[in-house]
């Protein structure tokens, strides 16, 4: 079930952020291939393709019928964005300190403490 689930949520969103809802038009390449060839019988199948999708957009006597195929046209899914709203006139003015920031820096490193218990962490136990 839960498989199902994810499955169906993932579809739907594939469909509504990709092209992907594209593919649902899949039937329609058949059927319009059908229709070429009840026109033209010799029309081959990779021949259709080149004519629809390799010419680009010809406009012939079924261009509305062609636009219909997959991939076709763009941009018609749905999809929402939210966009911060900026006015035109907006202006940024960054202040910055009018006084320098001076900074010491010291030469003088500290010294470097060598603990005889961090040693005794590798070392192996010992029976007393």
């Amino acid at each position: 079930m839960r498989k199902k689930i994810a499955i169906l949520f993932l579809s739907i969103y594939l469909c509504s952020t990709t092209e992907a809802h594209e593919l649902l038009k899949i039937p329609v390449v058949f059927q319009h291939f059908i229709e070429h060839q009840q026109e033209d019988p010799q029309i081959s199948a990779l021949q259709f393709l080149q004519i629809h999708y390799l010419q680009g957009n010809v406009k012939d006597k079924d261009y509305d019928r062609d636009m219909q195929l997959p991939f076709k046209t763009a941009g018609e899914f749905f999809s929402s964005s939210a966009t911060p709203f900026v006015p035109l006139n907006a202006q940024i003015v960054l202040h910055y300190p009018e006084d320098a920031i001076n900074m010491v820096w010291s030469q003088q490193k500290t010294p470097f403490l060598f603990s005889a218990y961090q040693v005794n962490i590798w070392q192996p136990p010992k029976m007393d």
